[in-house]
């Protein structure tokens, strides 16, 4: 089985209900390799300050369901 360079390289584990999120987040970095990481920095911190909390992403790390 050929794995992905991703899995080992950004993520460590790759969960199955959050592989479509995986994927949106590798079409991202494949859209804007080549916009410099300070802009992406800002980008995604702006946007980070700018929306609520994650319904998908809360509870991730600790394995448990969006409260």
């Amino acid at each position: 089985m050929r794995r992905v360079h991703s899995q080992y390289g950004i993520h460590h584990r790759i969960a199955g209900p959050y592989l479509h999120q995986y994927a949106n987040e590798m079409a991202w970095r494949e859209d804007n390799r080549r916009v410099p990481n300070g802009m992406q920095w800002r980008w995604i911190g702006r946007t980070a300050l700018r929306l609520p909390k994650s319904e998908a992403w809360r509870g991730y790390w600790q394995r448990s369901p969006a409260a």
